[in-house]
């Protein structure tokens, strides 16, 4: 079947082309389950505090999901390399509804922090095996698609702690908890018995070819990732402040607005991999849609500084194009890195990304109290610039097919692709 290679057996289930659509559902459940508990645990807060807590400890819990996360986002990823994703994936997300159901009974402070940080651990499996597993099911021509509804598992996620934790947290704490534990076992008990593994290199293949980081080209889209996490946070964790506090808006509206923009920027991821999968390059659109972002905060900026009626407008447009390009950098990252070390890379992207973004929210706040909203986003316009600098040129996939006359904005320079099996490795790209 054209495109389908490295697909595994299907085991008397669905043909292949219906069950790489099954495994990336499945996938994007278990993510949206982590994201619920790993970002989604400030909507405990009020009940965090009904117990006694003050906001600055109850709004640390919060976090402590997050700092686990971090830790062990990599290890996630080696395992999934070295053992395949289906367990890794259903291990960490089992262990970690395991520790929620346990925190019903915990008390103190410390105590159930601990508890956090260690659901947040083994729920980061999903993070790199979710992603590992649509670079071995979907062939390139997909793969920019099928990463952007992947990405598009963390609003969910939210989405879906918004909706249960203050109506279960009603009951107290321990119901919250109780939920949010069965949903990961659940999600878990579904991934193996739904997800299978795809065909992966020998490992002595894999050590052969050698690790992708000896050339820069991985660490230029982690840099250039990175650097694009922090418009997206100034905007979207200020966004509702900006609207209540500067625009005159009842809450209510604001939130209905932002709501309306979590719903564009998954759009947008969606169509920024379609066009990724129409262009064969991850990198070109990428680089285009960096320098657009650019566009679009330096605008915001202007319009917040002059106080103009458009702020609102282009409030909206940054916050959906800050987090067009997510989708795109995770599949260059996998698609580069290749099925031996996608696992890592991806552990190393995701980790890199969020610990950036647990620094921005906090800064960011100390420079709008003290100057203002339009030097905080003043401040973010050259970082999507020197992100598109740091893309590496007319990256393509390994098995991307040849596109006649497509070529992409960044065609100024050789066009390379990664050799198939040799992970980091870059010979000459097809051309028609």
């Amino acid at each position: 079947m054209r495109g389908s290679r490295g697909v595994a057996p299907t085991d008397g289930g669905p043909a292949p082309e219906r069950r790489r659509w099954v495994v990336l559902a499945v996938g994007m459940l278990a993510m949206a389950t982590g994201c619920a508990f790993q970002y989604g645990l400030p909507y405990l807060i009020p009940a965090l505090r009904d117990e006694g807590l003050t906001l600055g400890q109850a709004g640390l819990l919060a976090a402590c999901p997050v700092f686990g996360l971090v830790l062990t986002l990599a290890a996630w990823g080696s395992a999934a390399d070295r053992w395949g994703e289906r367990w890794v994936l259903a291990g960490g997300l089992g262990l970690a509804g395991l520790v929620l159901l346990a925190a019903r009974q915990v008390h103190g402070t410390a105590a159930l922090g601990a508890c956090f940080v260690l659901a947040g651990a083994a729920g980061a499996s999903a993070h790199a095996s979710s992603g590992r597993l649509i670079l071995g099911w979907f062939p390139a021509r997909e793969r920019g698609v099928a990463m952007g509804l992947r990405q598009t598992s963390l609003p969910l996620g939210m989405a879906l702690a918004a909706v249960l934790l203050p109506r279960t947290a009603a009951h107290g704490r321990g119901t919250a908890l109780a939920v949010l534990g069965a949903m990961s076992m659940a999600a878990a008990l579904l991934v193996v018995a739904a997800v299978r593994d795809p065909a992966r290199p020998a490992r002595d293949a894999v050590e052969r070819a050698g690790s992708p980081y000896r050339t820069p080209v991985l660490w230029r889209l982690h840099g250039a990732a990175t650097l694009l996490v922090v418009p997206q946070y100034v905007v979207g964790s200020f966004a509702l402040v900006l609207l209540v506090d500067e625009r005159g808006w009842a809450p209510s509206t604001a939130g209905a607005l932002l709501a309306c923009v979590q719903v564009g920027g998954a759009g947008v991821r969606l169509a920024s991999g379609r066009w990724s999968d129409v262009v064969g390059s991850r990198t070109g659109p990428m680089r285009v849609l960096a320098l657009v972002t650019a566009g679009a905060l330096a605008a915001l900026t202007v319009s917040v500084l002059t106080r103009s009626p458009v702020a609102t407008v282009a409030l909206v447009a940054a916050g959906v194009l800050t987090v067009s390009t997510n989708g795109l950098s995770f599949t260059a990252v996998a698609e580069y890195a290749g099925a031996g070390w996608a696992g890592r890379a991806l552990g190393v992207h995701t980790t890199a990304q969020n610990a950036v973004a647990a620094c921005v929210p906090p800064v960011a706040a100390q420079l709008i109290g003290a100057r203002g909203f339009g030097l905080a986003y003043g401040l973010t316009v050259a970082l999507p610039l020197l992100a598109a600098t740091l893309v590496p040129t007319a990256l393509r996939p390994p098995d991307a097919e040849p596109v006649a006359g497509a070529g992409t904005a960044d065609d100024t320079g050789p066009v390379t692709e990664a050799g198939p099996g040799s992970p980091g490795e870059l010979r000459p790209a097809r051309r028609t």
